[in-house]
């Protein structure tokens, strides 16, 4: 008959393997969601482009169809923000055309940058922001600034270390 401490070991042990394979799932999962969600906004600044070429003034009548409905006083750029999407960095571009989670992570670059201290890794800019540095708020960070990276307002020198991309300016101004 085996010992109660024997049997309490082997329990854990199935445990402890069903909450590293649920882990793995997790991981996997965050990062499919992270693909989809790349490739939903491109569709959907695809589908935006499409419109507005088709738009018989020329206006983009596509942002105004993701929005839910018409907000008084709104423009087309101040819909095209409330679905934090990042366009591609160009000289002169302001932050502000960038929602606040996007802007904070450079702000931190630029504040780095402006001290001559160097990268920051998702896992410092989660303690930065005060966030608990879990795998779930890393990869949201590091989904962000891999975007960044991708429309060209940081740049990514080393693997996971992240600096603003060489002429993005501080907040005022994309130049």
């Amino acid at each position: 008959m085996p010992s109660v401490v024997g049997l309490l070991e082997q329990h854990e042990l199935v445990a402890r393997r069903r909450v590293e394979g649920l882990r793995e799932e997790a991981d996997r999962v965050q990062a499919e969601l992270a693909a989809a969600e790349e490739e939903w906004q491109e569709w959907a600044i695809a589908r935006r482009r499409v419109g507005t070429v088709l738009a018989p003034d020329g206006s983009s009548i596509a942002v105004e169809e993701v929005v839910s409905g018409p907000v008084a006083g709104s423009t087309s750029r101040q819909a095209a923000r409330a679905r934090s999407q990042v366009p591609v960095w160009c000289e002169g571009l302001a932050w502000s055309v960038l929602s606040v989670d996007y802007q904070r992570i450079l702000t931190a670059l630029a504040d780095r940058d402006r001290l001559h201290q160097g990268p920051l890794t998702c896992q410092e800019l989660a303690v930065l922001f005060g966030l608990d540095a879990v795998p779930a708020k890393v990869e949201a960070l590091r989904s962000k600034a891999k975007r960044l990276v991708a429309r060209g307002w940081l740049a990514e020198r080393q693997p996971g270390r992240f600096t603003l991309a060489a002429g993005v300016a501080g907040p005022g101004g994309g130049s």
